[in-house]
């Protein structure tokens, strides 16, 4: 098998709703209450931007339909851990924020997560841990390819 097949196939299995589900559900389990491991890729992607997003603007980001995102940020909104604000330039427009209590839950699961990934890769090498990360990095910093509304296929995966 060649690179790119090899490359292929380890990025299905990780692809994989039932890897993602276990991996979320293992860093969330605890965190706060309300975070689960369908909706913390909600509250990853707004730590990531650092700045209010529409549900709609987060929905390509995930790879999600945009009435799921708001299903979802709904539930991060009751849990306290998202705030819900007007856009200023369209008061239709609901921006999501994450709330101080938002920011400790994604805090405490980015470090669970990291700690998931050093056990993982505890049996390797440090420069195997640290090629990962220098090409993993790498071929994520730009997109594969771009649809037809021009959104970079691979903007959910991360």
């Amino acid at each position: 098998m060649d690179a790119a097949a090899t490359i292929a196939n380890a990025l299905g299995v990780i692809l994989t709703r039932g890897f993602r589900s276990g991996l979320y559900g293992s860093v969330t389990l605890g965190v706060a209450p309300g975070l689960t491991e369908a909706n913390y890729p909600i509250l990853s992607s707004l730590a990531r931007s650092g700045e209010p997003r529409s549900a709609a603007s987060l929905a390509p980001d995930l790879g999600l339909d945009r009435s799921v995102v708001s299903r979802r940020a709904s539930e991060l909104i009751q849990a306290g851990l998202v705030a819900q604000q007007p856009s200023p330039r369209d008061r239709r427009q609901a921006l999501l924020t994450l709330t101080p209590r938002g920011r400790t839950a994604i805090d405490e699961a980015r470090r669970r997560l990291e700690t998931v990934i050093a056990d993982h890769t505890s049996t390797w090498s440090e420069a195997d841990r640290a090629a990962l990360a220098t090409l993993l990095s790498r071929f994520t910093a730009t997109p594969l390819a771009a649809t037809e509304t021009g959104d970079p296929t691979h903007e959910g995966v991360r």
